[in-house]
């Protein structure tokens, strides 16, 4: 080993990325490179470490006992190149450069359709926000992201925030579905009618936990994975289900049939990394937030003008 030229760190990432991921596939997606790319550079760092890493199978990557021995010492080193950027980040003491907020579909939906960005654009011309929509949760550790808006509870003991809204959520159906089955009157009343099942990790919401409990005789007539395509179900008259009353209310196909229903409010929260709070450009934007983006999430701004 002492003979070989040292390997490249950045080859670690790589490695990583199979690791979690499971495919060189998955892997390219998550890194936004291709396939190969990744894959020549998991060979050159097995190459420059004298020991495989991963065995290639037709269902996918697995770790080596190599691999998974070195794959926390991996994870260190990532974390430490992290750290040091992040705390090199707040050396900068400007107002210019790009904050990265990631948030759900729904969350970016309804943050484009208010003015929220745009007057912060105007009062910072030199900060651009920059929107990662994904329902996959961006490690901000790992600076996939600058700040967050999530929803359910916030554990990660470096980041910090606040919980700036409590989402209701109703019961909707589309009009023509109405006009084909009726209005149910209350929540034991769904179990005549067509439901659109939560699957994957929409499950575990409140929301969908609360639909299987009152309408568990119901006829599924759809599933989805995330609260948009939920939201499209309802509105092509193929059932009833939950849904956030501040993105349903945007849509006049819809109607709110049950609802709003107080124990299926959902939390959202505001985070940050610790360490990427004293950054200004990523302070202001944060506190812009605390200050104003509440009535966005919550949908009061929409009934305060409509």
């Amino acid at each position: 080993m002492h003979n070989q030229k040292m390997f490249d760190w950045n080859d670690l990432t790589y490695f990583l990325a199979v690791a979690r991921e499971g495919s060189s596939l998955a892997a390219a997606r998550a890194l936004r490179v291709n396939q190969s790319t990744v894959h020549r550079r998991l060979v050159e760092l097995e190459k420059r470490l004298g020991c495989p890493l991963v065995e290639r199978r037709p269902s996918g990557y697995r770790l080596t006992d190599c691999g998974k021995e070195l794959q926390p010492y991996a994870e260190r080193v990532e974390q430490a190149a992290s750290a040091l950027a992040r705390h090199a980040a707040t050396f900068d003491k400007g107002m210019t450069g790009t904050v990265r907020l990631t948030c759900s579909t729904a969350i970016a939906y309804r943050l484009t359709r208010s003015e929220l960005l745009d007057k912060f654009h105007k009062s910072y011309p030199g900060i651009k926000i920059e929107l990662l929509m994904t329902d996959r949760v961006l490690d901000l550790s790992r600076s996939e992201a600058d700040v967050a808006l999530r929803g359910g509870d916030a554990r990660e003991e470096v980041l910090v925030g606040k919980k700036i809204a409590d989402v209701p959520w109703a019961v909707y159906a589309s009009r023509s579905y109405l006009g084909r089955n009726g209005n149910p009157r209350s929540p034991e009343d769904l179990q005549s009618h067509c439901i659109i099942e939560f699957t994957d990790d929409l499950a575990a919401l409140k929301a969908a936990r609360w639909l299987s409990s009152k309408a568990p005789q119901a006829r599924i007539s759809g599933q989805a994975s995330n609260v948009p395509s939920v939201l499209l179900a309802v509105k092509s008259g193929a059932g009833l289900a939950p849904l956030p009353t501040p993105l349903a209310d945007l849509d006049q196909d819809l109607v709110q049939v049950i609802g709003p229903i107080p124990e299926l409010d959902y939390p959202i929260y505001l985070l940050t990394h610790r360490d990427l709070r004293k950054i200004p450009r990523i302070a202001a934007f944060f506190q812009y937030c605390l200050d104003r983006l509440r009535p966005v999430l919550t949908g009061a701004q929409s009934r305060k003008t409509s």
